[in-house]
């Protein structure tokens, strides 16, 4: 197996935080805004509208926040397992705030907190290859030690992330990392200490994710197939 090169820790970290900025600081600005309205016009029809905006916001930054946690956060100590309820209960409210419909179909087990994790992670590349919106369904099959994973990503010009060649397999070699395409070499981390083999291929118009458990005693490369 030759060496693949790595981000440095601090280099991840700062990466990863700087994606989660990215993605509250657009409800969080639209509270200052709904303030400022408040601030300045009395009317009725403006402190609605203010109001509205507000509780639309608020609750849109707490489901990213929440996201965060589980997707992205310690979510436990080492070994730790998650209900796949709780994923699917996060994930939900993310999606919430996005243009594309989402749904959602598991069991009710525990499962190992980094699958998890990179089921989330790649819940976030399937609304990637949906820029413009249209539906992403999530199917988790198998057993809970060896789940299946399968995203499909629909909607007008979907399209494999721009990222997810290089940085899924963790190629960062002349690639610039940025917070936005740190996130594929993240999900990308996930799957290889989880043991998965990550792929993503085109079946007609539609952008089709999977994760599935790598051979025994071998270590996944993660890939996408276009």
């Amino acid at each position: 197996m030759t060496d693949r090169a790595e981000l440095e820790a601090l280099d991840l970290a700062a990466l990863l935080c700087s994606r989660v900025c990215h993605d509250i600081i657009s409800p969080v600005g639209a509270i200052i805004n709904g303030l400022e309205v408040l601030d300045e016009d009395n009317s009725e029809d403006m402190k609605e509208f203010a109001f509205d905006l507000i509780r639309r916001s608020a609750r849109q930054g707490s489901a990213k926040l929440q996201f965060a946690r589980l997707a992205f956060g310690a979510a436990g100590s080492a070994g730790a397992e998650i209900d796949l309820a709780d994923a699917e209960k996060v994930a939900t409210g993310y999606m919430e705030g996005e243009k594309a419909d989402f749904t959602w179909s598991a069991p009710r087990v525990l499962m190992a907190k980094n699958l998890v994790k990179l089921v989330l992670n790649l819940v976030l590349l399937a609304n990637a290859a949906v820029p413009r919106g249209g539906s992403i369904s999530v199917v988790i099959d198998g057993e809970a030690a060896t789940p299946r994973f399968t995203l499909r990503s629909v909607g007008p010009t979907a399209r494999i992330p721009a990222a997810f060649e290089r940085l899924v397999p963790g190629d960062i070699d002349g690639a610039d990392v940025d917070a936005q395409s740190v996130q594929a070499y993240y999900a990308g981390a996930l799957a290889r200490n989880c043991r998965m083999t990550v792929s993503a291929s085109l079946d007609g118009e539609d952008v089709v994710i999977t994760a599935v458990p790598a051979e025994a005693g071998i270590q996944p490369d993660v890939s996408a197939d276009s």
